[in-house]
């Protein structure tokens, strides 16, 4: 039986339609409330600029290259966006080009940050409301009544934590008004809708945006999307979308999904923006979606569909169909007969180079693979996939690596099968021997496996197993279920029928998981708990149906077929395919547990009695509570590192509040600085304010009145205001009455809320003193004793017939070593449970039934993501400015690095600070501190080896390298480096002869200067934290002497110099005399020659020979005058 509803379809009895309704309307407490406000919902699409105002643009994430908003902000000529400061300029600087490094800690694009960048989507944001006919008019009334969506969009942590920063990034946007260009002569504005910029981050491919309103307006619940970023789409020459796995099917065929067996969904959990689903019977076809099946594509596969038979491998026959699908962060996996492939997405926000395939990759081809399984939880920056084999090598596994879409095999085990190595070995362990039959439990839920117990004549069948990593729960399952929590104590579930078999399993990994048996019944598992229930079939499910058949439900058809059950945001959701009117449909619908659960208690526990003349329904509540809440929860962020941004659309200066495209671009561009300050803050020099937005305002502060004052007057340029505080971090995010998703514990610290409980009934015991027992006991189930424990307080509060449990869950410091902020986290878990209560109490909310007194949560157990170790500049300049009694910085200054005097002792300091609460320190435990690398010059900075590293730094060094030294005598176990801490007598500067810095050649006429790169860590020395702070920055030290030779020799040549042009200014002096007269009788002698060329060359032909004699005697002349002159001079000289 493959349909999820009865089939066929029940024959609506008035006996059943008439027991459903008094169920529901007779019960003790309320299954529904009738509400008088319409029931209205948020809907969410995406479109890119050039669908803004279209009515029915539905756009899918495909674009990831940022375009620019230049133009519009230079309308913005008097608002407080300084576009000089923007771009890195100070005063009397010339533009220069910048890396950008965008929204993350890498480089996705090389361009000149010139210009302010946006994003190439926007969310289009509208809503709808049972029994209207009119969205447009329901959106309208929605603006002027001043609702307003708030879009929350989360950024998922990337899988790579080596290339990437893990932070847990949100940032929370107000939707502005935008009217349709669409013409519309009826009334001023015919259609609407609200818009904010979809933003992206480097290394984040998967998005959640949560939409919530103002609290203006009708009331509309919140409402969560996944608007995940497609790589395996592109714009072809035409511009339109087109698949680069495959070819997309229009059209759904019946055969394709009627009577079709259902599969699992195989993903990384929470990494994963685009899921596959195989299966398609003869089809070389897959689902593929990019929101979670809130639609999808059917695709045609472009491989090449070879059967590869052989004696080793062999095929009982040849299928198209698609068996195993696995879909991870950049990389989809499929099997087709024995054959793998593969194929990686086009995502330039996760790699600097694009790996992305060109057609799909064919591995282990020499392989017979007959299972091709997925590993949920990537770790150490890799996600991992595992192929089993059969034929040859039979036992073996294939284990697979992903790592920036780069894919790799390993062959495990190593030296033989686990079928030949499974008696004796090594290197492989037996957890534990699974039973040849299943035990007979004698009527109890639940039997330990001990060996004592006794058998049927059933053989257990297994058929796969499943792990929980934050709880330690490890399933075996076939026919049966064994659970454990140490891989050594199973626990035998006898609930389940042992004449079932079980063929996928799926597991949110929050407490709970859903069983598909072979002949698709579905049943479901509370951990902790030792219960199974049935949910399909049964008579639950039919009391459900018929309650939405009376609703006219068109989410349920007489003919259905289940394709797969799972797990989003710890609802369990069914793809169904559905045949209504002879049309078929594929939709997702939410499995209702809770309804289910609750009719199954109502239809077993309930009794006849007479009131009179007539009888009535009586019904058994086994919760034993009727409220439960949770108080005194401390504020989120410290405990869950989510960091938050606030974005509003800026003013506009419109009667009616409309936006424009280019308001609409203003908004991108200030969204993505906002980012943009977000990635850039982490630096080692700390700011004096700590905040990233600081930097953006902080010369226009002093003006805000004024371009208040420009926007209440409507002058601002451009027709836009932007409000300097609207653009901000949050910090004091408030508890919202309820667990956090996760729970982040460093070294020591501790997570305190408590629990109230209303109980049904008082227990009063009598005696010698009067006691009131408490009816209701609070457990708390920890999956790391070791680790982590926990303390429950118990009050009991006699006249509010209530009990309160004061719970605190902390860290024992026992089991994680230090490791880099976000890495390596060692999951755990904390399960709080009412005993008796599970599957049986249930609230009611504006969504539905809400199970309680199950509340699991994660705990991830080492350095939290968010924090750093950072230089304090600031206080470090005052502190050596006291102590020296003076500062010297440098020439040519630089605000950014300020120099250090090098005969100056340096003391530093330096700031733990907290990116998520705000919170910065000074940082009191102990570090280590050590020169890495240098040069003269900063494009002459040169990293060090081991070796260097430890001859400069180390105190034990014996060959004259040491850079630096302290009077501290507290150094490490090995004595190889020195302790310092806040408390330190600070640094000398030596820079001895074998250094690098010794010996600095000056540049120009000033003292020589050094950069040396410095790493500071506190691993291995300080025990108060669990975080290993490594802070690696440059410090500018001037003023360095020059070695004794080098001084000798410079003073030997400026010496030389001096004394020579003190010899050549007196030579000068004596021979002056001399030198005017000669230089007078050269004067003298040139005059002569150029008169005599001139009278040469203006004399007449006529005058030839006239001018010729002339000539001869004035050359005769002239030789007698200077014999003359020449011995008059003779003369003079003989009477000297």
């Amino acid at each position: 039986m493959f349909p999820v509803g009865p089939a066929p379809w029940p024959r609506l009895r008035v006996l059943w339609a008439l027991w459903a309704l008094l169920v529901v309307l007779l019960a003790p407490w309320r299954l529904w409330a009738i509400q008088e406000t319409q029931e209205c919902t948020w809907q969410v699409v995406l479109n890119n600029l050039e669908s803004v105002g279209k009515n029915d643009a539905i756009d899918h994430f495909v674009d990831q290259e940022l375009y620019t908003v230049d133009k519009v902000f230079d309308l913005l000529v008097d608002a407080p966006i300084d576009r000089d400061e923007v771009r890195g300029l100070g005063a009397d600087e010339w533009e220069r080009p910048w890396s950008c490094t965008l929204l993350g800690s890498g480089h996705l694009l090389t361009i000149s940050l010139q210009t302010y960048l946006g994003f190439p989507y926007y969310l289009k944001i509208n809503y709808s409301c049972t029994g209207e006919v009119s969205s447009e008019a329901l959106v309208r009334k929605g603006h002027l009544t001043g609702l307003k969506p708030v879009v929350l969009v989360t950024f998922q942590s990337p899988v790579n934590f080596h290339r990437w920063k893990i932070e847990q990034l949100q940032i929370q946007m107000e939707a502005a008004p935008f009217r349709s260009p669409e013409r519309c002569d009826a009334e001023e504005m015919c259609l609407m809708s609200w818009y904010t910029p979809m933003p992206i981050k480097n290394g984040s491919v998967v998005m959640r945006v949560d939409v919530s309103s103002n609290g203006l307006g009708p009331f509309i619940p919140n409402k969560r999307f996944h608007v995940n970023i497609n790589g395996f789409l592109e714009r072809g020459r035409d511009h339109e979308l087109q698949f680069t796995v495959g070819n997309e099917l229009f059209h759904l065929i019946p055969r394709h999904f009627v009577n079709v067996p259902s599969r699992p969904l195989w993903y990384t959990v929470d990494q994963t923006p685009v899921l596959i689903l195989g299966g398609i019977p003869e089809e070389k076809a897959i689902l593929l979606t990019d929101t979670n099946f809130k639609d999808f594509f059917l695709v045609e596969l472009s491989i090449d569909s070879c059967w590869v038979g052989s004696f080793y491998c062999p095929q009982a026959s040849f299928t198209a169909t698609i068996y195993d699908a696995i879909a991870t962060e950049s990389t989809l996996f499929i099997r087709q007969n024995q054959l793998i492939y593969y194929f990686t997405g086009t995502y330039t926000t996760l790699y600097e180079n694009n790996h992305g395939s060109e057609r799909w990759v064919r591995v282990l081809a020499n392989e017979c693979i007959k299972r091709l399984c997925p590993v949920h939880f990537h770790s150490n920056g890799s996600e991992y996939v595992m192929a089993l084999t059969t034929g040859k090598n039979e036992g073996y596994v294939h284990f697979g690596t992903i790592t920036d879409g780069l894919v790799s095999f390993k062959l495990l085990p190593r030296d033989r099968s686990v079928c030949n190595a499974i008696l004796v070995s090594d290197y492989l362990v037996v957890l534990y021997t699974i039973p040849e039959f299943i035990p007979d439990a004698r009527g109890l839920e639940f039997l330990m496996i001990l060996g004592t117990e006794s058998y049927t004549n059933f053989p257990m069948v297994p058929k796969g197993m499943s792990y929980n990593p934050y709880n330690n729960l490890l399933l075996i399952w076939g026919n049966f279920l064994l659970q454990s929590f140490n891989s050594e104590n199973f626990i035998y579930l006898a609930d389940f029928p042992k004449e079932l078999s079980i063929k996928y399993l799926v597991n949110s990994f929050r407490g709970d998981m859903a069983i598909v048996t072979e002949n698709e019944e579905i049943w479901y598992l509370l951990e902790g708990s030792y219960q199974v229930y049935q949910l399909f079939p049964s008579k639950a499910w039919e009391v459900y149906i018929s309650l939405q058949v009376l609703q006219q439900s068109s989410r349920y058809a007489p003919n259905e077929t289940m394709v797969t059950l799972f797990y989003e945001d710890n609802k369990l959701y069914q793809l169904v395919y559905l045949i209504d009117n002879q049309q078929g449909r594929l939709i997702k619908r939410l499995m209702p547990v809770e309804q289910l659960l609750m009719y199954q208690q109502i239809s077993k526990e309930y009794v006849l009695e007479r009131q009179g003349s007539h009888l009535t329904l009586s019904f058994s509540n086994f919760c034993p509570f009727t409220v439960m809440r949770l108080q005194e929860l401390p504020n989120p962020q410290i405990y869950t590192r989510q960091e938050r941004y606030r974005a509003q659309p800026p003013h506009v200066l419109e009667p009616w509040g409309f936006h424009s495209e280019n308001s609409l671009a203003v908004y991108q561009g200030l969204v993505y600085y906002l980012l943009s300050l977000h990635s850039k803050y982490d630096k080692p020099y700390a700011d004096p304010v700590h905040d990233p937005t600081w930097r953006w305002w902080k010369n226009k502060k002093q003006d805000q009145d004024y371009y208040f004052y420009l926007a209440n007057n409507w002058r601002s340029a451009g027709g836009v205001h932007v409000d300097m505080t609207s653009y901000e971090k949050i910090y004091d995010l408030k508890a919202e009455n309820e667990l956090p998703e996760r729970i982040f514990l460093d070294k020591g610290t501790s997570y305190s809320f408590s629990v109230f409980l209303t109980t049904r009934k008082p227990e009063v015991q009598h005696g010698p003193s009067f006691q009131v027992l408490s009816p209701v006991d609070l457990a708390v189930v920890l999956a790391d004793p070791d680790c982590i424990e926990a303390m429950v307080k118990e009050k009991v509060l006699v006249n509010r017939n209530s009990v309160l449990f004061w719970v605190t869950l902390s860290d024992k410091r026992s089991c994680f070593d230090q490791g880099i902020s976000g890495h390596h986290l060692m999951k755990t878990s904390m399960l709080v449970k009412v005993l008796g209560s599970s599957g049986h109490c249930f609230q009611n909310t504006n969504r539905g039934p809400r199970m309680q007194s199950n509340l699991m949560v994660p705990v991830l157990i080492g350095c939290p993501p968010g924090k750093r170790l950072a230089f304090d500049i600031t206080y470090t300049l005052q502190y050596n400015r006291v102590q020296n009694k003076h500062y010297f910085d440098c020439v040519k200054v630089d605000p950014e690095m300020p120099c250090f005097l090098f005969r100056d002792i340096f003391y530093p300091f330096f700031l733990i600070q907290d990116l998520v609460t705000g919170d910065s320190g000074s940082f009191q435990g102990s570090y280590v501190l050590k020169v890495v690398g240098g040069g003269p010059t900063l494009d002459t900075i040169k990293e060090y080896s081991e070796e260097e590293i430890y001859r400069f730094n180390s105190p034990l060094d014996k060959t004259g390298s040491l850079i630096w030294t302290t009077e501290n005598t507290t150094t490490t176990e090995d004595l190889a480096f020195n302790i310092m801490s806040h408390n330190s007598l600070g640094i000398e500067w030596l820079c001895l002869e074998n250094s690098p810095c010794h010996d600095t050649i000056p540049h120009n006429i000033f003292a020589p200067e050094f950069f040396f790169k410095v790493l500071v860590s506190n691993r291995g020395v300080d025990e108060s934290t669990y975080c290993d702070y490594q802070l690696t920055f440059l410090l500018h030290i001037h003023g360095l002497p020059l070695s004794a030779r080098r001084a000798f020799l410079i003073l030997l040549v400026s010496a030389s110099l001096f004394v020579g042009l003190v010899i050549l200014y007196i030579v000068c002096c004596l021979l002056s005399p001399y030198m005017v007269k000669v230089c007078n009788i050269l004067r003298w002698k040139i005059n002569s020659i150029i008169g005599l060329e001139s009278n040469y060359t203006y004399s007449t032909p006529s005058d030839s020979r006239a001018f010729s004699h002339s000539g001869t005697m004035s050359w005769r002349s002239s030789r007698l005058n200077s014999r003359v002159v020449y011995k008059g001079a003779e003369e003079n000289k003989a009477e000297t």
